[in-house]
């Protein structure tokens, strides 16, 4: 399978990054909609490996003591000393209070803004009331989850949950506040108070459970494991054995505010773990049904698959994969609800499906759909047939904000060993965002979803999951790979809270195109998302003009401190200087049409010509975007893939058919979304050439 180049690692000169409906055919074919049950099963699995910490600090030497968790490094900077200070004020080993954030935090105060689950500061102090949304993730806009018109899908209406209605684990502030008496406004906006209202937590947890206020981190387990609010035995376990990992290894980095924050390695300790059973969490056996690594905890809170109504059903298709269809794509969502309000809505026969949800406070994972079959989450029907989709908790748009370290870890854990189960290659063109999948019909593109948006850390996820984008080329390698400094990269956005207001400063993955080297220029326009001509916008769920971490472009000119890069068929310019580099440089194949084409078609799913359709099931029309690859213009390859589609329209699953044809498609990085190009349009050549 042929691939653009991708990039990892760092240029000498880069910063430090090592720190995500329509079925078409011309009309649509009628059929029964979508839906589905009430089910929890619950079962939980023990964490096993760990991933290594991201950005190690060197080894203590044989002449340096071990930390006692007591002291900061010489001429450490005033977050540090407030680690220090709340440690000793509450009586927790520094190791452990510095652990426990970064697996929250990564100790980032992110100047005040909230997580996308409401958490707050070094310590995420959860006020979810604060930052709740206003509708679920596949309940906002007009995209139809299923994404096939030969079924339509008519997703109800879901409500969000009252404050009084959400578990304490997303309403820690408060009880913060009550321990040390600072005001919820304090612990919310000052990084020195928040870190004093998580260090008060730890203490009052070991208190609570009867254990010394000892100043060994190993008698710290069953409060670090309560930390997060876990419901079972094994979620707690993972995440207290990920900050044991930290607190053995070491780390050190630089927080989004320029400050530098160490925690010197303990490597000797070794916890308590009988302390885990004073939590009296439930510890079920992993449930069967379970498709997981063992280094994560998942349980299986399955997706009803039941018929309703008038010959309807609901709420994914049961399928044979990947002997059926290959699985080629991960797609990265956001729940844009609670962790509670997503389980119940994926128990509904009447609503859609994923495979997994992920929970930010401590990464645990709920497994939905088998692999084998077909969710309905990516709003294109080709990429639902073959891909598998992770909702990551998270309130998108109340507002865009970070993500918990104890979820990028699990969540990378999870698609390591999907990709590896799969072949699935680790770039950027087969693990998607949702807003990366592209509409499938000119309809539908202003309807597709733009989750998790640019405040996702794809460098960050990247690491975690051992393929990290690096520099493949010289300037001569012919293209280039998206990697902006995350932490220092701050375009302005606006709309996260209200519409053109400027959302808070907060470092992105992404960076904004223009139609000329210069910021003045005008945005790139996308016609698919306007097609009355108007401009893109600088909102944050706008990918009209956004090229994301880890996308590969074909290089169309540099000068100065930009670079220039096909992009929805037109030249389009980023700010890219040598001492702050936003992009590296790559190797791979591209293509561009064929000689004497003007100009080649660009879709939104490879779907197979009409002949290839057997009596019985309804031709799908091969319609094309309102795109344009031009004569002289290149884009980076992703992949090679023969026209597919699955004809799933009844609850009888032997009624299902894969039509597969002779037409080839490449799939493409053509603007913020991928798309695809018949091979009969295009040749294929190296990049730099």
């Amino acid at each position: 399978m042929p691939g653009s180049a991708q990039d990892g690692a760092h240029d000498a000169d880069a910063p430090d990054t090592n720190r995500d409906a329509d079925r078409d055919g011309d009309r649509p074919v009628p059929g029964p909609s979508r839906r589905t049950a009430l089910r929890t099963a619950g079962a939980a699995a023990s964490a096993a490996f760990l991933l290594p910490v991201v950005s190690a600090a060197p080894a203590a030497r044989a002449d340096q003591p071990p930390s006692d968790g007591t002291s900061s490094p010489e001429g450490a900077g005033a977050l540090q000393r407030a680690f220090v200070a709340a440690a000793q004020e509450h009586g927790v080993p520094l190791s452990v209070l510095l652990g426990v954030s970064y697996l929250q935090s990564r100790w980032d105060g992110h100047r005040g803004a909230p997580s996308v689950t409401g958490g707050y500061g070094p310590m995420h102090l959860t006020d979810a009331f604060t930052a709740l949304s206003s509708a679920p993730h596949h309940s906002q806009g007009t995209e139809d989850a299923r994404g096939d018109l030969a079924r339509p899908l008519k997703v109800p209406e879901a409500s969000v949950p009252e404050p009084r209605q959400l578990p304490a684990r997303l309403r820690t502030l408060d009880r913060a506040a009550e321990l040390t008496g600072l005001s919820a406004a304090e612990l919310r906006g000052d990084a020195a108070a928040n870190v004093r209202g998580g260090a008060a937590l730890l203490a009052a947890t070991q208190k609570r459970l009867g254990l010394p206020p000892s100043e060994d981190p190993a008698d710290w387990y069953a409060a670090v494991a309560a930390y997060p609010g876990a419901d079972s035995a094994a979620a707690a376990t993972v995440f207290a054995d990920d900050v044991y990992d930290v607190i053995r290894g070491g780390a050190a980095r630089t927080t989004g505010d320029g400050e530098r924050i160490t925690l010197d390695a303990v490597p000797g300790v070794a916890p308590d773990r009988r302390q885990l059973r004073s939590l009296g969490l439930p510890d079920p056996q992993r449930d069967p049904h379970v498709e997981a690594p063992g280094n994560v905890s998942c349980e299986w809170i399955p997706a009803p698959y039941e018929q309703f109504g008038d010959n309807d059903y609901g709420n994914h298709d049961l399928g044979n994969r990947p002997l059926s269809q290959s699985i080629d794509y991960i797609v990265i969502h956001d729940t844009e609800g609670s962790w509670d309000t997503t389980l119940k809505l994926v128990q509904d026969p009447t609503y859609v499906s994923w495979q997994y949800t992920l929970r930010s406070s401590d990464g645990h994972i709920a497994q939905h759909v088998p692999l084998k079959d077909v969710a309905w989450h990516a709003g294109n029907w080709y990429v639902n047939a073959k891909s598998i989709g992770l909702e990551h908790e998270g309130f998108l748009t109340a507002p865009d904000a970070w993500y918990t370290e104890a979820m990028y870890r699990s969540s990378a854990r999870l698609v390591k060993w999907l990709a590896r189960r799969y072949g699935i290659p680790l770039d950027r063109q087969h693990i998607l965002g949702h807003d990366n999948v592209p509409g499938t019909t000119a309809t539908t593109i202003r309807g597709m979803h733009t989750d998790p948006g640019p405040y996702w850390d794809w460098a960050h996820y990247f690491s975690l999951l051992g393929a990290p984008f690096h520099r493949t080329a010289g300037a001569s390698g012919g293209l280039v790979t998206i990697r902006p400094d995350y932490e220092t990269n701050e375009p302005v956005y606006t709309g996260c809270e209200r519409a053109g207001q400027e959302c808070a400063p907060h470092g992105s993955s992404a960076v904004r195109l223009h139609t000329a080297p210069s910021d003045d220029a005008p945005l790139v326009k996308d016609i698919g998302l306007r097609p009355d001509g108007a401009d893109s916008t600088t909102g944050v769920n706008d990918t009209g003009a956004r090229a994301t971490t880890g996308q590969s472009y074909a290089l169309a000119g540099r000068q100065g401190d930009w670079t220039a890069i096909w992009y929805l068929g037109q030249q389009s310019w980023f700010r890219n200087p040598r001492r702050r580099p936003t992009a590296v440089y790559g190797k791979g194949l591209v293509v561009t049409p064929k000689p004497g084409l003007a100009e080649v078609p660009v879709y939104g799913r490879a779907y197979p010509e009409k002949e290839a359709y057997p009596e019985g099931v309804p031709v799908q029309a091969v319609s094309p975007l309102p795109y344009k690859l031009l004569a002289g213009q290149r884009y980076a390859l992703g992949l090679r893939t023969q026209g597919e589609y699955l004809w799933a329209t009844t609850f009888d699953a032997n009624g299902h058919i894969v039509v597969r044809g002779q037409d080839v498609y490449y799939q493409i990085q053509f603007g913020h979304r991928v798309a695809f190009v018949r091979a009969a349009d295009v040749r294929v050549r190296r990049s730099g050439r």
